[in-house]
C-alpha cells in the first residue's frame, strides 16, 4: 500500500546544499546548488525554499556550509566568522521560527576547541531531517485520528513535504487521513500572491496520486456554506503561549469562515514552530514584502500604474478559532494559555520535544 510519500525538497550531496527551486514547479523540475552559507541565505530569501520547517532545515545545512568557510578562512580562529554567517543566515526571514530554533540548535554544538565544526553541524542537520520526518508521521496520526465522519477538506498553502524534511504537516495529516479512507475530497485554495497552493499543493498531492480539487481563495467561505467542508487543515509558521497562530496570509478568514459554517479547524504544527516566550500574537514580527508581487501576475502587471499594494505573507488567527493544535507532542484542544503551558510546560521558543512524546 502506498504511504503518499514521495518527494524530498532539502539535499545534501557531494558537500553542497541542494534545494529544489519551489518557484519553477510546476511547470519544470530545477534543483539549485548552494555551495556557501550566503548562497543557502539568498535561496531562502528568495523562497527557493519555503516552509518553516524546511527553512530551518536548510538553515541548518547553511550552518555546515559557513562552518567550512569559517575554517578554511581561518583556522584557528573560525568561531566569530561562523557567528557572523549564521547571524545573516537568521535574517533571512523574520516570521518563520524555525530557522533561528534550527540555527540556535547548531550552535550550541560548538565551542572553540572543536576540531572540525563543519561534520559536527552536518551530523545535527541530519538529525534534524530525521526528527522533522518522525514528528511529521507521528502529526499525521494524531490529526487524522480527529477526523470521525469522512468529508472534505480544505487546506490552505503548502504545508507538505516540499514545507518539511518529507511527508508534511498539514498535508501529513491530509496524507494519512486520506490513507485511512477518512476524506473524501482534497480542497486547495490557490494561495495568492505566489500560488503556494496551485503551484505546489495541487503538484504535490497528484505526485502522490491523491486527487485535489483547486478553488479561489475567496470561494473558500461559500464552499463551507455548501457543507462540502468537514475541516480546514493548516500549518503554521509560529504559535505563541496562548495558542495564537501566524500562518500564511489568508488563513484567519478561514478561520473565521470555518467557525461560522460549523467545519472544524486544525493547524499543524512541529514543536519548533511553539513559540512559548511570546505571549500572543500581537508579539509576531509579520513579514512584508515588496508591492510588486501583489502588483504583476507571472512578470506581467495586472494592477494599473500608480496602484499600491499591501503585501503581508502571514496574518494572526486567535486561538479561540482553533479547534485543534496538533503537535507530535500531542493535541491541544480549544487552545488556550492555560492549555499551552499544560503541554509545553518548562520550553521556551524552539525546545525540541522528540516525537512520540
Amino acid at each position: 500500500m502506498t504511504d503518499y510519500d514521495t518527494i524530498r525538497p532539502v539535499r545534501w550531496e557531494r558537500d553542497r546544499l541542494m534545494l529544489l527551486d519551489q518557484r519553477a514547479l510546476p511547470g519544470r523540475t530545477r534543483w539549485i546548488q548552494c555551495e556557501s552559507s550566503a548562497a543557502a541565505a539568498q535561496a531562502i530569501r528568495d523562497m527557493v525554499v519555503r516552509g518553516a520547517p524546511a527553512i530551518g532545515i536548510a538553515a541548518a545545512y547553511g550552518a555546515v556550509l559557513a562552518a567550512r568557510e569559517a575554517m578554511a578562512a581561518a583556522p584557528t580562529s573560525w568561531l566569530p566568522r561562523l557567528e557572523q554567517a549564521l547571524e545573516h543566515l537568521g535574517a533571512a526571514r523574520p516570521t518563520a521560527v524555525n530557522l533561528r530554533w534550527a540555527l540556535r540548535r547548531q550552535r550550541r554544538r560548538l565551542d572553540a576547541a572543536t576540531p572540525d565544526p563543519a561534520a559536527v553541524l552536518l551530523r545535527e542537520a541530519q538529525a534534524i531531517v530525521d526528527e522533522d520526518l518522525a514528528a511529521n508521521r507521528r502529526m499525521g496520526v494524531l490529526g487524522a485520528a480527529l477526523m470521525t465522519e469522512p468529508g472534505g477538506v480544505l487546506t490552505h498553502c503548502n504545508t507538505g513535504s516540499l514545507a518539511t524534511a518529507g511527508y508534511g504537516t498539514a498535508l501529513g495529516v491530509i496524507r494519512s487521513a486520506w490513507m485511512e479512507g477518512r476524506i473524501t475530497r482534497v480542497y486547495a485554495g490557490e494561495t495568492r500572491p505566489w500560488l503556494q497552493g496551485a503551484r505546489l499543493t495541487a503538484w504535490e498531492l497528484l505526485q502522490d496520486g491523491i486527487p485535489v480539487t483547486l478553488l479561489a481563495d475567496s470561494a473558500a467561505p461559500a464552499l463551507m456554506r455548501s457543507g462540502a467542508v468537514r475541516w480546514v487543515v493548516v500549518g503554521a509558521d509560529r504559535v505563541t503561549a496562548n495558542g495564537d497562530v501566524a500562518n500564511k496570509i489568508g488563513t484567519y478568514a478561514l478561520a473565521v469562515a470555518a467557525r461560522q459554517h460549523g467545519a472544524g479547524f486544525m493547524v499543524v504544527a512541529p514543536r519548533s514552530s511553539v513559540d512559548m516566550t511570546l505571549p500572543h500574537g500581537d508579539a509576531i514580527d509579520i513579514e512584508c514584502r515588496e508591492a510588486g508581487e501583489l502588483l504583476a501576475l507571472n512578470g506581467h502587471r495586472v494592477a494599473p500604474a500608480g496602484a499600491d499594494a499591501w503585501n503581508p505573507v502571514f496574518d494572526i488567527t486567535p486561538a479561540a478559532l482553533v479547534d485543534a493544535l496538533v503537535t507530535e507532542a500531542g493535541v491541544v484542544h480549544r487552545p488556550d494559555r492555560e492549555g499551552m503551558a499544560t503541554r509545553f510546560a518548562g520550553t521556551g521558543a524552539g525546545d525540541a520535544v522528540p516525537a512520540g512524546q
